[in-house]
């Protein structure tokens, strides 16, 4: 791809913001991702979860942080997210 393609592009990389809800693996942290999205029927704003498997390759975070993470190439069976920064302790 020359350079004004690659300019041009958008990300592709999904970002979310959520909670860390555990650390106790090595390298690893459970972030809870909590999205308000309308209900398809109702149209009444619902909050959905969703728990994604983050990898922290110099374990920074810690539970209850919030944190943001991106999307990457799988890591292993479960972990296809990093962690991009700690938002807040």
């Amino acid at each position: 791809m020359s350079e004004t393609q690659q300019e041009s592009r958008p990300n592709l990389r999904k970002t979310r913001v959520g909670v860390v809800v555990s650390d106790k693996m090595n390298k690893t942290l459970v972030v809870e991702h909590i999205a308000r999205v309308p209900h398809p029927q109702f149209n009444k704003i619902v909050k959905k979860s969703k728990k994604y498997y983050v990898h922290d390759e110099n374990e920074e975070a810690s539970i209850g942080d919030k944190v943001r993470i991106v999307e990457t190439k799988p890591i292993s069976k479960k972990k296809c997210w990093t962690l991009a920064e700690v938002l807040s302790h």
